[in-house]
């Protein structure tokens, strides 16, 4: 059985324009990379993190080591690890930061300890990491990132989690701004109250969404990229929201929304040529502020954290 193993873990979008805290997205232009070796002390020992020496080592803080104590800890297992963590995506960005370490450390300790459980049941260990980063046990992002393609958050008692397969041509354009927005901020700029209206309508577009989907039909898929709800109260936090969603609409998009709790917005598109005019069109938004940012452009991934060597 091998005492080392390296693996990558995709970044992901989560709440995909209509589907707030139940839908997400595996995406495979960015992600975490993370080694984790056996040892024999019994413990867990996380090495600084190159680039965040804001980010915890010690694994009771450290969305990782609590992903993996959570798995030890179901398992009955003291088995001690070292975690080494190459950090590509940056805390607070939208596009599922904790979760990718969260993942990449349960899938990796599982591989090292024989694989006790399926992919489906790691994303429960994935969702205790979440819990050290923003209080919750959201599955939205873990889901994705474990297992890959799109993933559907029926329910969480018990958890039922349902994939599905991205289309072959659906890409993904990321723009992420250099700025920070935490999970648990955005959060309370949200109503607790939803009007029946709004909600029927985004019924509707999830539906339409989730059919669209299974069948291929990028028309619908970009019908159904419409937020009713969380949009509108939570693009306040991020620069040149509107401008952007327009440009990369007239650019070819077929929908565009807010990744996560933001900074970063996505866009789903049909194919690499529209990618590449809409990342363009980002691109000439953002060039004219005076902030940082970041464009990703890739095919949505249908495979979840992956096994390097």
């Amino acid at each position: 059985m091998n005492k080392s193993i390296k693996v990558f873990a995709p970044a992901s979008v989560s709440n995909v324009g209509c589907g707030f805290d139940i839908l997400g997205f595996a995406i495979d232009g960015i992600g975490d990379e993370m080694i984790l070796s056996k040892n024999n002390l019994n413990k867990l020992h996380i090495k600084p993190i190159e680039g965040y020496k804001n980010l915890p080592t010690e694994p009771s803080k450290n969305v990782a080591g609590v992903a993996i104590q959570a798995l030890l800890d179901d398992l009955g297992s003291n088995q001690g690890f070292d975690i080494e963590i190459k950090k590509n995506i940056k805390p607070g960005s939208g596009i599922g930061s904790s979760s990718a370490s969260a993942a990449g450390a349960v899938v990796a300790a599982n591989e090292l300890l024989g694989k006790p459980y399926s992919r489906k049941e790691l994303v429960n260990f994935a969702m205790q990491g979440e819990i050290a980063a923003s209080g919750d046990a959201h599955a939205d992002n873990a889901a994705p990132t474990v297992l890959g393609g799109f993933c559907i958050v029926r329910a969480y008692d018990p958890l039922d989690v349902i994939q599905i397969e991205s289309p072959k041509d659906l890409w993904c354009v990321v723009i992420h701004p250099q700025i920070e927005i935490k999970t648990k901020e955005a959060r309370e700029l949200l109503s607790t109250e939803v009007d029946l209206k709004k909600a029927i309508r985004q019924w509707g577009n999830v539906a339409g969404l989730i059919s669209g989907l299974h069948q291929s039909d990028y028309n619908l898929i970009g019908r159904s990229l419409e937020d009713h709800i969380v949009e509108k109260q939570r693009k306040v936090l991020i620069p040149e929201f509107d401008n952007l969603k327009q440009a990369v609409l007239e650019a070819g998009a077929l929908g565009c929304s807010i990744s996560g709790s933001g900074p970063s917005v996505f866009a789903l598109c049909e194919g690499e040529d529209k990618a590449k005019a809409v990342s363009s069109a980002m691109n000439e938004v953002f060039s004219k502020t005076t902030i940082p940012y970041f464009i990703y452009a890739s095919q949505v991934s249908n495979n979840g954290v992956r096994i390097l060597e």
